[in-house]
């Protein structure tokens, strides 16, 4: 999107796409705190649809209005404070949850650390790495690995949610990997 075609500047703080983020932000701790306390429940699944659909439409909000350096670091740690905290969540209420979600879990809370170090790494040299549509898709299927454990008609069928996190946590890997490769090649390119 060029410049003048940006409702906000791209410094802007304020604006529609990171209050939807802050929005995320602050229902967090309260969907997290709903999964430990009350995992299967229909309140559980509408506070994590309010967070999953403020995902969603912050990025339409955002590309309409143009993007911000605010919301591209606003965006991806919300995603992350949802995913994390909701996996460990998951973990915690769950009877069989530390076998079932303890390796994906830590596998994508590895990946997460790891690719926060690399894009800073890459920030100080000038280069950036922006989201691919494959980790955009990888976030949407691990708001569904969770949401199937939290919704009372999947929640019973423990396979749905296990099954779902272990794809979430193959494309979590994979994009780490395209991100890796695609920061060298910019890198090697300069």
């Amino acid at each position: 999107m060029k410049t003048d075609d940006r409702t906000y500047g791209e410094t802007a703080l304020l604006t529609p796409a990171n209050l939807m983020t802050a929005f995320r932000l602050l229902v967090a701790p309260v969907f997290i705190y709903m999964i430990v306390v009350n995992r299967i429940s229909w309140w559980t699944t509408l506070v994590g649809f309010l967070a999953a659909a403020s995902d969603y439409f912050d990025g339409i909000v955002a590309r309409r209005h143009g993007t911000t350096t605010s919301g591209a670091f606003l965006d991806p740690l919300a995603d992350k404070v949802i995913v994390l905290g909701g996996l460990y969540a998951l973990v915690i209420s769950r009877p069989h949850g530390l076998k079932s979600f303890i390796v994906p879990a830590v596998i994508i809370t590895l990946r997460e650390v790891w690719m926060s170090a690399y894009r800073s790494k890459m920030a100080r040299r000038g280069i950036s790495i922006p989201a691919s549509q494959i980790a955009k898709w990888k976030t949407f299927v691990q708001d569904w690995a969770i949401a199937f454990c939290v919704i009372p008609w999947t929640a019973h069928h423990q396979w749905i949610g296990v099954v779902t996190i272990w794809v979430a946590t193959v494309m979590t890997l994979y994009t780490g990997w395209r991100y890796y490769i695609d920061g060298r090649r910019k890198f090697s390119a300069r």
